[in-house]
């Protein structure tokens, strides 16, 4: 049985180098405005080659995605986009649009189906193999028995295509793209990437019979859906053979691509050396909830969700900004970090991550101001700090404790 590739998200370049760091087998990212994530950092058009280098020299494949629809007027944009990815190395195109895969076949591009196609039987794997796809993401919809049946049949009708499913990440209470509420409220098209998200939010729901009752819809919310989380039965997924595990998070931060690709790495990992036991999935699991959640859902693995369980987005942590690092003693391991919002004390978790750092976590054991050590710094001071791995100046620093009851 061969290893699945973990494929991990990156909005921006501290998710970028965070996914590397820990344990992703491929990233995926998307240039400004041509992707299903719009209001991401995402990246521009020329940074493609720095972008495919750091990959490939860490190992790691990068995928670009083009999935969103194209008009007329930007054919010539997106040619000029996929002419860049091919000379700088990109090792496959995410797109469904018909135009786009036209021109990625031109350049003798790999061609990844995106999810947006809906592709949920066999047949429609067949169609688009024999137009050029070297893998398809399968419709969220997919079962877990209807993945492993598509699946079985490609070996016996030898379809010589890679398979990808989320395994965890965001769901959308609509088909993905094919909802109106966000371009019909404020003109910006999920089919775009542009999607903001007003199924997320508070309703006042008003009695027209009688309009003096009114009601708001906030502890259950009614169109927003729990993320998917495999872990409980990522052994299951493995063994039907699916090629690559994706997780959804391009608008996450980058604490959020730390937890959870180290979680599913640790987990596809420990059911290859066969450790992976009912009591580790729970540790991993308990450590997930820790990142940006809307509770858990399996999704479509086993049945239609009863129970999408709306929830407004949560974690088990508490993520406040404190301050930037000023200067970095690479060879004592010492951070001097400005503070300028809440104050820090010792045996505080401080997340640290900025453009070229990965988002790492440390406990503020030792701290010191001028030579003297200390066990609280306000706003204003510059302390040092004990920081075992590399930060840059102007590094972001964030309180990163669990949060108290009530």
């Amino acid at each position: 049985m061969k290893k699945p590739e973990l494929l991990a998200p990156a909005g921006d370049w501290s998710s970028l180098k965070t996914a590397i760091q820990y344990g992703a087998d491929a990233v995926y990212f998307g240039i400004k405005q041509m992707n299903m994530r719009y209001n991401a950092d995402n990246f521009e058009y020329l940074e493609l080659p720095k972008i495919m280098k750091l990959l490939h020299e860490n190992n790691i494949k990068g995928y670009l995605a083009l999935n969103v629809i194209f008009y007329d007027d930007e054919l010539n944009k997106i040619r000029k986009i996929i002419e860049k990815a091919k000379s700088s190395g990109v090792d496959a195109v995410i797109l469904w649009d018909m135009a786009a895969l036209k021109i990625a076949k031109e350049y003798d591009l790999d061609i990844h189906i995106s999810t947006q196609a809906s592709v949920a039987n066999i047949e429609a794997v067949k169609m688009y193999w024999q137009i050029g796809a070297k893998r398809i993401v399968l419709a969220r919809e997919c079962s877990l028995s209807s993945i492993k049946n598509i699946v079985q049949q490609m070996k016996k009708e030898k379809i010589n295509c890679q398979i990808e499913t989320f395994v965890h990440g965001a769901m959308c209470v609509s088909l993905s793209g094919r909802c109106f509420l966000s371009h019909d409220a404020f003109n910006l098209s999920a089919n775009r990437g542009q999607c903001i998200q007003p199924c997320r939010r508070e309703y006042l729901i008003t009695d027209i019979q009688e309009e003096d009752k009114k009601y708001i819809i906030g502890q259950d919310y009614v169109m927003s859906a729990k993320d998917l989380c495999t872990i409980d039965f990522i052994d299951k997924i493995i063994k039907t053979g699916i090629h690559s595990f994706k997780i959804e998070g391009r608008m996450r931060p980058p604490e959020y691509v730390r937890e959870v690709v180290r979680s599913y790495r640790e987990a596809i990992d420990a059911f290859f050396d066969n450790s992976l036991d009912k009591d580790k999935k729970e540790k991993i699991k308990q450590r997930l909830a820790k990142a940006y959640n809307r509770g858990f859902t399996d999704g479509f693995y086993f049945e239609k969700p009863k129970d999408i369980g709306a929830r407004i987005g949560t974690s088990k942590n508490e993520k406040i900004f404190s301050g930037e690092v000023k200067k970095y003693y690479n060879r004592i391991g010492v951070a001097e970090v400005k503070i300028k919002n809440c104050s820090i004390k010792q045996g505080d978790d401080l997340l640290f991550y900025g453009k070229n750092t990965p988002a790492d976590i440390v406990k503020a054991d030792e701290m010191q101001m001028e030579h003297k050590k200390i066990k609280k710094a306000e706003k204003g001071d510059l302390v040092a700090i004990k920081v075992p791995f590399k930060v840059r100046r102007n590094d972001k620093v964030f309180l990163y404790n669990l949060k108290k009851e009530g």
